[in-house]
């Protein structure tokens, strides 16, 4: 009986409505001969109003007790999930991250995965059960429960269908699929039939918010392809795997936008070697990603070095920095800002030239500046001032033809 994997994010499971409706799926989708192993996250709202809850009592939680906390929304869904599905005749069990045998390491809001065991999922599917699992959570060696940040109910779906050899993994949710760009952004965005495990990893670290880049990297590294497709309709969605059939010529896949970063500038720091290697140790034992980084010419023994992180890392970034310059006397020698970073990605940027220039050109021309650049192989990503994003996004997107 061929085993299919499904991953339900926030809005499909936001009401109780729409929980009837992910039943009936999973029905239909059980009725055609399938064992199913159903993933869900918590409902839409609910992870950002425990947040505020905790943060109304504390403004720094501790994250052990965030991830307790946290963790209960995903629990609630699955219970729901299950309830619904005996209300229309079929046998569910419901499993947390623990119970489905998630084991992780201690990171507390960010944990990795080290093993999954399953539980008892194969035997529970043997007796004909769907088995819904709260996605999102694990549980670390010493029995704390751990989360996977944002868009972590992705990890869980792809981790599970590639530790139990699922013959299928499908990841619903409220669009039908990846597109060229964000379609509630650019009008003329188009839904891309297949795309490969590199391209879609460069998109979702780069702000598409249709899958976390964490669960891309992870199929990636263990070749488990998926589908993103829609919770609403029956519309066939984008097909994610290793390699895809290219159209000569094609330049950029797509282009993404990132709403959510800060620029953090260093001043005035001894330009000498082992200064920025300091910085960046300071940054990664905190477990804080650094994006792009920018260092001046340093002048009279003087440097200034810029990074981009993460909206939500960037008190923390600005922490770790002050704490490992204890020799820095005064309290303005960091400064943070708010921006937007605009990507785009391609493949086809490996044999054709001409895609920077075109970007920067296309940019230029709507007289929006570019504060800070990176690029890879695949994929070119500028920081610009926010109130400019969506007309950057879409300047782009016309720039390079996806519509």
């Amino acid at each position: 009986m061929p085993l299919i994997v499904q991953k339900y994010g926030g809005t499909s499971v936001a009401d109780v409505n729409c929980i009837k409706n992910v039943a009936q799926r999973v029905k239909a989708t059980r009725d055609q001969g399938n064992s199913v192993i159903v993933v869900v996250s918590a409902r839409s709202g609910v992870t950002n109003e425990l947040i505020n809850r905790a943060k109304s009592l504390n403004a720094k939680p501790d994250d052990r007790e965030m991830d307790m906390l946290m963790s209960v929304g995903e629990q609630e869904t699955i219970a729901l999930l299950s309830i619904a599905l005996h209300s229309l005749g079929v046998p569910a069990v419901s499993r947390t991250g623990a119970q489905a045998g998630i084991l992780t390491d201690n990171t507390h809001t960010r944990a990795r995965i080290i093993s999954i065991s399953g539980g008892d999922i194969k035997e529970q599917l043997k007796a004909g059960n769907v088995v819904i699992v709260a996605g999102f959570q694990g549980s670390s060696g010493d029995g704390h429960i751990t989360t996977f940040g944002r868009g972590g109910s992705d990890l869980t779906a792809i981790a599970l269908a590639g530790a139990l050899n699922a013959d299928s993994c499908q990841i619903l949710t409220d669009v039908d699929g990846v597109y060229t760009a964000d379609p509630r952004v650019v009008s003329s965005a188009r839904k891309i039939p297949e795309i490969n495990y590199e391209e879609m990893l460069e998109l979702a670290s780069s702000g598409f918010k249709v899958m976390q880049s964490r669960a891309v990297e992870f199929a990636q590294k263990y070749s488990i392809p998926f589908e993103v497709r829609s919770s609403f309709n029956q519309q066939p969605g984008t097909i994610v795997k290793e390699e895809v059939t290219m159209l000569e010529g094609l330049m950029v896949t797509g282009a993404a936008l990132d709403r959510n970063q800060s620029r953090i500038t260093v001043s005035d720091i001894p330009d000498q070697p082992g200064t920025a290697a300091k910085v960046f140790k300071a940054l990664s034992d905190k477990d804080i990603i650094v994006d792009m980084i920018v260092q001046n010419i340093g002048r009279a023994g003087i440097a200034n070095i810029s990074f981009t992180v993460s909206r939500d890392d960037a008190e923390r970034a600005e922490l770790a920095v002050r704490q490992c310059m204890t020799e820095k006397g005064s309290d303005d020698f960091i400064s943070i800002t708010n921006i937007a970073k605009i990507s785009v990605v391609g493949v086809g940027m490996r044999s054709q030239p001409g895609a920077a220039a075109r970007m920067f050109e296309a940019l230029a021309q709507q007289s929006i500046n570019i504060i800070m650049i990176s690029t890879s192989e695949i994929k070119i990503s500028v920081a610009i001032e926010p109130e400019k994003a969506d007309e950057a996004l879409r300047t782009v997107h016309t720039a390079f033809n996806l519509g």
